[in-house]
């Protein structure tokens, strides 16, 4: 069977979902890069993928049953074992040893499930991102996710250029010119890139003591985006004029507020993705009532991308040939896509000199 959507980036580790969604004793169904995936998880706790089809009639597993460490057909009754090779054919002693379904490499961490789509031999656990999970003492976070009608490569893009925020998240965040007036320090790291940027005279949100003396504040955001679409931002709030005390590079002194953000892009099919996403405060300047307050206005400035990007998707399927002018803003996108573009080429061509 031919792969539909040869163009993904196949061998990397995506988030298939919240590890708590992945409940025992019941298969669980995804699409993913436009395959059909079934979870499932063994008796043990282990969780369990593979494709999610049957190879008798192709039907579905995931309307099958759990039994053990295996997972039976429900269509003819056929049983499959966690490495997908199949251990019983109903009426039938003789079993084909072609009677197998592929799996896939699956990792817990951060409090998402991951699936690697690739070449299971590539799957290294070193590559997971270091997501931050809801068990992080450091951290006081929520959750939530959305699904897009639009490629995941146009998320992508929205969350390497925060420029943006000045104007899609004024209602939301209250984001202020700051965010374009000055352009951020983009590195190119292993699999990715790093961008440090300041913002001065941003709005001291969330409301708290700590921030009520001042009118406005400076803003540190540092984040990482990770190949295949791993956002991972630290964001801190200090007394107006820290910027220019330290040059506008990396702060130092007194820190009025911090926050942490995992955010993650996966295809599930071309033309529509879904958006995971976690934030909330440092432990030593939030609780759980910051954190869901934070989860909102987060939830309320996503809709709001997802509302711009959806309707970019649809201009972008009506104007075949039309090339998208870049500006400055783009550096940081321009890098991360050839990174990614990279990343499609078969491994001969990347060996190559």
């Amino acid at each position: 069977m031919t792969n539909a959507h040869p163009n993904f980036v196949r061998n990397c580790w995506y988030v298939a979902g919240w590890d708590y969604e992945f409940t025992a004793g019941t298969p669980h169904s995804r699409t993913l890069l436009g395959e059909p995936v079934v979870f499932f998880r063994k008796g043990c706790g282990t969780l369990v993928a593979m494709a999610d089809r049957c190879v008798h009639r192709l039907a579905p597993l995931s309307l099958g049953r759990i039994e053990g460490d295996d997972i039976r057909c429900m269509y003819h009754g056929m049983r499959f074992t966690a490495e997908g090779q199949c251990v019983e054919i109903p009426g039938q002693d003789v079993i084909p040893k072609s009677a197998c379904i592929r799996t896939y490499p699956v990792a817990e961490q951060g409090s998402w499930a991951w699936i690697w789509m690739g070449d299971p031999n590539l799957a290294d656990p070193a590559l997971l991102p270091h997501a931050r999970g809801l068990d992080d003492p450091e951290w006081v976070l929520k959750t939530g996710q959305l699904d897009y009608a639009a490629p995941h490569e146009l998320i992508n893009d929205n969350l390497l250029d925060l420029s943006h925020l000045a104007y899609v998240h004024v209602a939301s965040f209250g984001a202020t010119t700051g965010w374009i007036t000055r352009q951020p320090r983009t590195t190119q790291i292993a699999r990715g890139v790093r961008v440090d940027r300041w913002v001065e005279g941003a709005p001291p949100l969330p409301p708290l003591p700590s921030l009520a003396a001042h009118e406005s504040v400076d803003m540190w955001a540092s984040y990482e985006f990770l190949i295949p679409g791993v956002f991972l931002m630290h964001t801190s709030l200090h007394p107006p004029g820290t910027a220019a005390a330290c040059n506008h590079e990396a702060p130092a002194g007194d820190v009025l507020f911090s926050n942490f953000t995992c955010q993650a892009v996966t295809p599930l099919t071309a033309d529509s993705s879904r958006y995971f996403f976690s934030w909330g405060p440092g432990a030593a300047f939030g609780d759980e009532i910051i954190a869901q307050q934070m989860i909102d206005v987060a939830m309320a400035a996503f809709l709001e991308d997802k509302q711009i990007i959806e309707a970019q998707a649809r201009i972008i399927a009506m104007s075949p040939g039309e090339m998208i002018m870049p500006n400055a803003a783009d550096r940081t996108v321009t890098i991360f896509q050839r990174m990614m573009e990279r990343m499609k080429q078969p491994a001969s061509a990347l060996a190559q000199p």
